[in-house]
């Protein structure tokens, strides 16, 4: 991990001074290059929020393990983080958070430092005049609730008899989206087992003391859930007691069955750090190998810095190898390089050996489809995802492989997985088919955003371009694909981007895929897009949006410009056949931010884990999708 330095707008060389299109690409195709991996992978840092970091501590504190040592590289980090009026945010440049803040002050109370200290007492204003403890989310309130620092009884009840649902009815485990399942199955346990380990310390300067609103009208879906919520937390007093003792087991089981084989669950920290919780209070011992394994596990994702305070942790939330790779061999094919050469093939047979040949939750919908995916981590065998099996076969297909035959029937595994995986209205979802009953995001602890796995424009956009290059644009499943991504243009000629930020991905990633399957440059959906990109084009020549464009409209395509977005705009650019002034401009803009290593400096979060709440600056955006770009761009001029 690298702290990055601030920002700052580069120094415009004279024209004469100025590098090649072609000069900059090389130059980041040799940086690309010195950083794969020796055994062929590509791995950027995931950088997140300090809910990441607060949550592990306060994991290790309720689990006896917590060390001064972790306590204080984690504290470095965020201390580090904290914004200016003593809030935390969940990406930077964003407004300060509410519950990020809380969890950010209790972890430093954790590390020993003083409440009446400058920076805690400005947390501390932040907090009560944003609602205070009593407005901050269900989560944090649970994190709390651990430790006796807020009550279970003012939470909402999850009762465990959920995992026996059957997979037609309402609320069933199936209903949620993978990381939202693997994350209530074991939070049902851990709030009906009511655990409270008190600390040293409390939070009343974090309280408002306000009262909590009343009930909503009974007629509505809030208050009908209010009170559905009462009558299911008058059952747990009373449960049937032999019901209840079996989905305990039951949810125990669930929970061991998807544990990955490098201790993880989901490869993702919140099912992670529950799982842990749910199983150490079901009194699996802390050397019991599903414990061992899940803590042992955490310290691959941790990131640690020397800087002159001292070593610095950051906690990853997740880890993108398989998708750092196959955009990684995109870029560097996309750059002109051979496709046989040793670098590229190296990375085909490590993604090769990273195909998944085992059903998971996914076959729940699709029983009769067989496995022949990828997942997005080094091991997360039991949700592999249609976004990277469609990006894998994209990069796999462009290969020269010593071995054509293997890798001929890898992607076509990989095209009939994905095919298989097409949900009923024509589009595609990253975990999922079907998952979009919505009904699920209406309970009272569905505050956490996304809890579902709808389809999304950037996904389907994927598959639809893997499949016209496989040669199956006339295929019914490209046609009805084609078909949603039209039906969901917006109204002023972009699209939204479910997991990067925001409609510039979303539209970057659609045009290509729309002319890859046969629309003229000159349809009207593409002519409306071009014109949106060049209308949101920033006068420095490049793009950016920012992430408040997810809940604030005003923001679509507004952003400080970064080299990602930019190359975003650049490949749908290029895909409509552009030959424009904005399409010079945005070369322009990548060639003169390079820095002298070959690679882009950005600080500003591009990713997207779930829109509103959670979001993800991928450390190789910055150098993959440039590659892309500027190598489709020298491509073209010298056809």
């Amino acid at each position: 991990m690298t702290l990055t330095p601030p920002l700052t707008a580069p120094e415009t060389p004279a024209d004469d001074d100025r590098r090649s299109p072609r000069a900059a690409l090389d130059a980041a195709v040799g940086y690309l290059r010195g950083i794969q991996h020796p055994k062929g992978w590509w791995q950027g840092e995931l950088e997140t929020n300090v809910t990441m970091d607060a949550e592990d501590l306060l994991m290790r504190e309720f689990l006896g393990i917590r060390t001064a040592e972790d306590t204080a590289q984690a504290a470095r980090w965020i201390r580090a983080q904290q914004r200016g009026d003593g809030s935390w945010a969940t990406f930077r440049g964003g407004p300060g958070d509410l519950s990020t803040t809380v969890e950010a002050w209790v972890a430093l109370r954790l590390a020993g430092d003083d409440p009446a200290a400058d920076h805690m007492r400005r947390a501390a204003e932040f907090a009560v005049a944003a609602g205070g403890l009593e407005r901050s989310r269900v989560f944090t309130r649970i994190w709390l609730a651990l430790f006796g620092l807020w009550s279970w009884d003012d939470l909402p009840d999850m009762p465990p008899e959920l995992i026996f649902l059957p997979k037609w009815f309402p609320f069933n485990v199936y209903d949620w989206a993978c990381w939202a399942r693997q994350t209530v199955v074991p939070l049902t346990i851990v709030a009906t087992l009511r655990p409270c380990r008190p600390l040293p310390f409390g939070v009343d300067e974090l309280r408002t003391h306000t009262d909590p609103p009343p009930l909503a009208r009974p007629w509505t879906w809030a208050g009908a859930f209010q009170r559905l919520d009462r009558a299911l937390h008058a059952y747990s007093r009373r449960p049937l007691r032999t019901v209840r003792r079996l989905a305990m087991r039951r949810g125990a089981e669930w929970i061991l069955a998807r544990q990955e084989a490098d201790g993880s669950w989901g490869g993702i920290q919140p099912p992670w750090v529950y799982s842990l919780l749910a199983l150490h209070l079901l009194r699996y011992p802390l050397d019991h190998p599903a414990m061992k394994a899940g803590i042992e596990g955490l310290e691959r994702f941790l990131v640690r810095t020397e800087t002159p305070e001292g070593t610095v942790r950051m906690l990853e939330a997740c880890q993108s190898p398989v998708w750092d790779t196959c955009l990684a061999v995109t870029a560097l094919l996309d750059a002109g390089v051979s496709p046989e050469d040793p670098d590229v093939v190296r990375a085909a047979e490590w993604m090769l050996d990273e195909e998944i040949d085992v059903k998971g939750d996914w076959a729940v919908r699709r029983p009769d489809l067989a496995p022949g995916g990828w997942a997005f981590e080094f091991d997360n065998d039991g949700y592999p995802d249609i976004d990277d099996t469609a990006e894998v076969v994209l990069a796999l297909r462009r290969v020269t492989h010593p071995d054509p035959a293997r890798l001929r029937a890898a992607v076509d595994r990989g095209v009939a997985w994905n095919i298989g995986m097409q949900s009923t209205d024509g589009g595609w979802g990253a975990f999922d088919a079907d998952n979009t009953r919505e009904l699920v995001t209406k309970l009272p602890f569905c505050d956490f955003g996304a809890v579902i796995d709808p389809p999304s424009a950037d996904v389907t956009a994927h598959v639809v371009e893997m499949l016209a290059h496989e040669g199956l644009a006339g295929s019914d499943a490209a046609r009805r694909g084609v078909a949603w991504l039209l039906g969901h243009q917006e109204a002023d000629g972009s699209w939204f981007g479910r997991w990067g930020t925001n409609h510039l991905y979303g539209t970057g990633g659609v045009v290509p895929a729309l002319v890859a399957a046969g629309l003229p440059t000159s349809h009207p959906a593409i002519r409306r897009a071009v014109t949106w990109l060049e209308r949101h084009q920033n006068t420095d020549g490049g793009w950016g949006e920012d992430i408040r464009s997810y809940f604030d409209r005003s923001w679509i395509g507004r952003g400080e410009s970064t080299a990602s977005q930019t190359a975003w705009a650049l490949l749908a650019l290029l895909a409509a056949g552009e030959r424009s002034p904005a399409v010079e401009r945005g070369v322009r803009f990548l060639v003169d931010t390079q820095q002298a290593d070959g690679s882009w400096d950005e600080q500003h979060y591009t990713g997207t884990g779930f829109p509103g709440a959670f979001y993800i600056n991928y450390h190789l955006y910055r150098m993959v999708f440039p590659v892309s770009a500027l190598g489709r761009y020298v491509t073209r001029d010298l056809s």
